[in-house]
């Protein structure tokens, strides 16, 4: 457990480093109106607090800067809520009344959005088109026995596919097809599109739609989606602004880190829970992410999580601003794909 004084010298610590980007020294945080302490008092606390591995001391300077275990202390003891200027809520819920037509583009104008209005690098992890739900399906015939089956998710992504019309498959049939589709499957998940098709409508198309082995014979490859979930990064460059990668072997490690999606996306997978995480220094399971801290938040459905957002910088991160933002920002993601 940590004294009063130690908890108020660690919190002046990491809001002045954050801030400066140099090592703090005991007089600066004696300056401070809202320390009462002596330098001497201070610099005592200060090594107390080194020993217990809430700071650590470059070797060039007699100032400290906060270590990743007095990082996560600070995050999950000493952050209070951060509040939003007006132009930042303004800024955050564009994506909430914007008119987007396709998931991709939430994907895209969201991790702009965030890079933009952090200065780090964002990261938006979209779900798999098998966990959305089907809203409409269309058959459109085409010139020579062709037609295109279009599939319209719930948050507004499409697919298109071109299929081989039999030749005793009519525009009745099809037109039959596409009502009944739309009638029962509505809401229906991608994954399941197929068993539902086969086990409770294989009836109703036997009633109803004259050539309907044809029609499902041609619609079957149409309803299994090889869509895999999508990664999208926003400004890679502004780690370059940072001034703990001017060192450029460490801003190498990170844009090789950057650059392996596999092994980000597999870590990511590991954050889809609800609510915001931060993930700091070593914790984040990736070597060359090891001066980096991840801020995260999932974004839903109905409730229903389909992806993650964040913000990844250096350690020396302002949380509390960081975690107000990508929170709501997913907010209002989540908001604007349940109302789509």
């Amino acid at each position: 457990m940590l004294t009063e004084r130690q908890l108020l010298i660690l919190h002046a610590i990491v809001d002045d480093y954050v801030r400066s980007a140099e090592p703090v020294g005991s007089r600066s945080i004696s300056k401070r109106a809202d320390v009462q302490f002596s330098s001497a008092t201070i610099r005592n606390e200060m090594a107390d607090l080194e020993e217990l591995g809430f700071l650590d001391k470059p070797h060039s300077s007699a100032g400290r800067v906060p270590s990743q275990k007095g990082y996560r202390y600070y995050v999950d003891h000493l952050l209070s809520p951060h509040r939003l200027t007006v132009a930042e809520r303004s800024r955050l819920s564009t994506i909430a009344s914007a008119k987007i037509q396709a998931i991709e583009e939430v994907f895209q104008e969201s991790a702009r959005i965030l890079s933009e209005m952090t200065s780090y690098v964002s990261i938006v992890l979209g779900s798999e088109l098998s966990n959305e739900r089907l809203q409409k399906i269309q058959i459109v015939p085409l010139e020579g026995m062709k037609a295109i089956v279009i599939l319209i998710s719930e948050t507004g992504h499409i697919e298109n596919h071109i299929v081989l019309l039999d030749e005793h498959v009519t525009t009745e049939d099809l037109e039959r097809t596409v009502n009944l589709l739309n009638e029962r499957l509505r809401g229906v998940a991608f994954s399941q599109l197929q068993q539902k098709i086969h086990h409770e409508l294989n009836h109703l198309f036997k009633a109803h739609v004259k050539n309907y082995k044809q029609v499902l014979g041609m619609l079957e490859p149409t309803l299994s989606p090889a869509i895999t979930e999508k990664l999208i990064f926003s400004g890679r460059s502004n780690l370059m602004e940072q001034p703990e990668f001017q060192d450029i072997e460490k801003m190498r490690m990170v844009y090789r880190a950057l650059e392996e999606e596999t092994l980000l996306y597999d870590w990511l997978k590991t954050q889809h829970v609800n609510g915001l995480n931060v993930s700091i220094g070593n914790e984040n399971q990736l070597k060359a992410l090891d001066e980096c801290s991840i801020v995260t938040a999932s974004f839903a459905i109905n409730g229903q999580h389909v992806g993650t957002l964040g913000v990844i910088g250096p350690t020396r991160m302002e949380y509390r601003r960081m975690l107000k933002v990508v929170d709501s920002l997913s907010k209002n993601m989540s908001k604007l794909l349940t109302d789509h």
